[in-house]
């Protein structure tokens, strides 16, 4: 596989999630009903149409690509590329209409991850990486656009982020470490959409 194809991937994710995007915002204006797939997990009409559409669109590019989807599940053909779809990441926040929320795209080709776009509608921010290319902001091969990790050596100085899952909530850890956390950091945000914060 060539940089150029993983070019083409990227692009193409791009396109889609930025459709997806865009669908996602008139729901989101709407305030539409919110359906619950167990204790605490949402789901709106907004994520199945989402995910519908990027499968449509996936198909119609890469029609031998398995995809797994947070909605529909698997369709496996035994392709050597798969594809991860969250088609509204961050569904809590999007019900209660508070603006964080995403879609996330990812792709894999055998064992390994290559290529990978979050977009954000309400900020129009797309954070795309692939394989050997490092990631970016808006996709945008500029010095300012090039996402890095934190320069920040002493965990005293750091703003963290994380979240917490929604399943089983009463039964995870997951608090007592967030109480700790903050204790020995500047602070730690959870803003309800996992690939967002990432």
């Amino acid at each position: 596989m060539t940089q150029s194809n993983h070019n083409d991937f990227v692009s193409g994710m791009a396109e889609i999630a930025r459709e997806a995007g865009a669908l996602l915002m008139g729901y989101f204006r709407q305030h539409v009903k919110v359906e619950y797939k167990g204790d605490a997990d949402l789901v709106t009409v907004a994520d199945r149409k989402s995910e519908m559409l990027i499968r449509e669109r996936i198909k119609a590019r890469w029609p031998s690509h398995d995809i797994l989807g947070e909605e529909q599940g698997l369709v496996d053909t035994g392709s050597d590329y798969r594809w991860f779809v969250d088609p509204l990441n961050g569904t809590t926040n999007f019900a209660h209409g508070f603006p964080v929320f995403c879609v996330s795209l990812g792709l894999q080709h055998k064992d390994r991850l290559i290529a990978g776009v979050i977009y954000d509608p309400t900020r129009d921010e797309l954070f795309s990486a692939e394989q050997g290319s490092g990631a970016w902001l808006n996709q945008q091969q500029t010095q300012a656009s090039k996402i890095q990790v934190s320069k920040i050596a002493n965990l005293s100085e750091c703003l963290l982020a994380t979240g917490f899952p929604s399943h089983k909530r009463h039964k995870t850890p997951n608090s007592h470490f967030y109480n700790q956390l903050t204790l020995h950091t500047h602070g730690v945000r959870r803003a309800g959409s996992a690939a967002r914060a990432l």
